[in-house]
């Protein structure tokens, strides 16, 4: 059903797109979902801000349709929005991201009794492409660390600070985030285990091996020291300046370190976690155990990594094999 003056016939187009604020129903339902994504289901503010202005844009939409409040909007509705979204050019990404968005809010609608039925539980999405992400070869990562090790010879901090960074950043998978956030108590070297917070804040234990062992215990001993400053707190990676260090400075590190292995892929520190995840597939490990270290809340995220691993024995095969 929809709201006074506005039509269910097929080819409906909402009238000219303007500046008109939302009706007072939609932005006091708006507010109380923000209110719900950040107290109720504890999403990181970036997340936040991205559900809400998704949500945001939907009930403009359904404004400009002529709906008044949230009770009328339907899957018409929804399906209209998202084709208006896909005229703009948008990727198939940010189309099933925006869709997901939709079917959210409108769980939460039927859910908390402000509509009287889910109108988006039918709503499509765009399926996104598939693209494999570009890994290093296990001598690639080796020389990776090595290059990095090399320039740190000369036993300053940044150098020592670096190779340490590297040397978890491949052992563990983990994410640029987790890094950055790690603090000293979070590493426990008897049981050679990292304790990280990811997604979610869910929390999860990381094993990792001698060679990440030794470059981290160098850091914090020789490394370390010289970078703190009274307000660096138990921060285990610390800036020029001796604060924490951000993500941005890591991603720029670690481009800057993979431009000295020859022929090797240009990745950041996203590339280090899809070639761990590879490298431990490739050496016999099982989906689910990589999905727990990786903290991937589905299996179906981690079977990504086995669609790398088969394309490259195929293109081994096809290199190798007299019969390819």
């Amino acid at each position: 059903m929809t709201s006074s003056g506005t039509s269910s016939a097929a080819g409906d187009l909402p009238r000219e797109e303007s500046t008109d604020p939302l009706p007072e129903a939609m932005t006091g339902v708006l507010g109380a979902y923000e209110r719900h994504l950040v107290s109720e289901r504890d999403l990181t503010p970036h997340t936040v801000r991205a559900y809400v202005a998704d949500v945001a844009g939907m009930l403009d939409h359904a404004s400009r349709l002529g709906h008044t409040d949230v009770t009328t909007i339907d899957l018409r509705t929804l399906r209209s929005w998202l084709a208006k979204q896909q005229t703009l050019g948008l990727s198939r990404t940010t189309l099933a991201r925006r869709a997901t968005a939709a079917r959210v809010f409108t769980a939460w609608l039927a859910r908390t009794g402000r509509a009287a039925q889910d109108a988006g539980a039918s709503l499509g999405s765009p399926k996104k492409h598939t693209s494999l992400p570009p890994v290093l070869r296990a001598d690639e990562a080796s020389d990776l660390i090595r290059a990095a090790a090399d320039r740190a010879d000369d036993g300053s901090p940044v150098g020592l600070r670096d190779v340490a960074m590297l040397e978890l950043l491949y052992a563990t998978g983990i994410r640029v985030g987790e890094l950055t956030g790690l603090d000293v108590d979070d590493i426990d070297r008897e049981r050679n285990v990292v304790r990280v917070l990811g997604k979610g804040r869910k929390e999860r234990t990381v094993p990792f091996g001698r060679p990440a062992a030794r470059a981290l215990d160098f850091w914090l001993k020789h490394g370390r020291p010289q970078l703190a400053v009274p307000g660096s707190g138990a921060a285990v990676f610390l800036g020029a300046r001796g604060g924490r260090i951000d993500q941005r400075a890591v991603r720029t590190m670690v481009h800057r370190r993979i431009a000295d292995v020859p022929g090797a892929p240009d990745i950041g520190p996203h590339g280090l976690r899809h070639t761990a995840a590879t490298h431990l597939l490739e050496g016999g490990a099982d989906l689910r155990s990589v999905q727990e270290l990786l903290g991937h809340a589905s299996l179906a995220t981690t079977q990504l990594y086995t669609h790398v691993t088969t394309d490259r024995l195929r293109r081994a095969y096809q290199q190798a094999h007299p019969r390819a």
